[in-house]
């Protein structure tokens, strides 16, 4: 049957919603956007005066094409180079979905979203559709296709994976600026100490080059040893200047709901540095390097207004 302008309206009305539980689902906005692309050829496909509520049908389209998509990711995952990272997005971008409740902020956080790892398919999905999209657990039955006791009992358990050794807390704008600004001035002040006295006794420090861009393998553990790992990679040198290919700008921009830096060159994000805060100090900083995951940063930050750099690395 041919897709009429209705039918059409109707699965656009929709799109902004399916991308962010892609989104949230696949921890990747280009394989996000694949997701949604599916469920509208089989929204095309479908006989569509049959279907009673399209919002359903088309979250429930969308979801199982995302527990199949993190089925195969997980496996390509085990043979990916270094530390993997979700794709950040900056502030701003459509797809970080709703964020009117601190439960929806929570739910896209970079510190939540790198944490979704630890949950099996269903328990990421009832976590997203609950969490973030509010989802009474009778509708998240039906899509999944089990009970509806089940799904509470998937819920309970992502929370708890999820809450396993994190004190979280969520900081206004000002407060966020705060904490960038005295981030910079600590790293870039050459002393080890500057910077530890903004981290946790535990915090860790994670970065993913994809096997594209130099990367740790593994995760820096320890104040100390995160503090020294800053300390060197703020330092200028030549040699960095021509591997990224010219002098570096370093903004200040919230990046799925963190405090966070942005890090351009000509242009184009290189690094985008996430900065997790807790009430006791700075717990993790986790870095994205991989230029297959940030082409859509450097897109948004081109679009919109970026200012002035914080910091400029010559």
């Amino acid at each position: 049957m041919a897709m009429t302008a209705a039918d059409l309206s109707r699965f656009e009305g929709s799109r902004r919603r399916l991308e962010a539980i892609a989104y949230r689902m696949l921890g990747s906005a280009a394989e996000a956007e694949d997701a949604v692309q599916e469920t509208f050829l089989r929204w095309q496909a479908a006989d569509v005066e049959r279907i009673d509520v399209p919002e359903a049908w088309l979250t429930k389209v969308l979801t199982n094409l995302c527990l199949n998509q993190l089925t195969s990711a997980r496996a390509r995952r085990e043979t990916y180079v270094g530390q993997w990272l979700p794709e950040p997005l900056l502030d701003g971008d459509p797809m970080l979905g709703p964020a009117d409740t601190a439960e929806q902020r929570e739910s896209v956080s970079y510190a939540v979203m790198t944490l979704m790892e630890r949950l099996s398919p269903n328990e990421r999905a009832v976590y997203v559709l609950r969490e973030a999209f509010d989802y009474p657990h009778r509708d998240i039955a039906e899509i999944l296709e089990l009970t509806e006791s089940a799904s509470q009992q998937l819920f309970r358990r992502a929370k708890q994976h999820l809450a396993e050794g994190r004190a979280r807390t969520e900081v206004d704008a000002a407060v966020a600026r705060r904490i960038v600004d005295e981030f910079i001035a600590a790293a870039t002040s050459g002393r080890t100490d500057s910077i530890v006295r903004l981290l946790t006794a535990d915090a860790v420090s994670i970065g993913d080059g994809g096997g594209k861009v130099p990367a740790r393998t593994s995760a820096i553990e320890g104040a100390l040893a995160v503090a020294r790992f800053l300390r060197g990679l703020f330092k200028p040198s030549e040699a960095k200047r021509v591997y990224v290919g010219g002098p570096a700008e370093v903004y200040a921009w919230p990046v799925n709901g963190e405090p966070s830096l942005v890090v351009v060159v000509k242009g184009e994000v290189v690094g985008v540095m996430c900065i997790e805060v807790t009430a006791d100090g700075i717990t993790s900083v986790r870095t994205q390097a991989n230029p297959d995951k940030l082409a859509r940063a450097t897109e948004l930050f081109a679009a919109a207004d970026h200012g002035e750099p914080l910091l400029n690395i010559l």
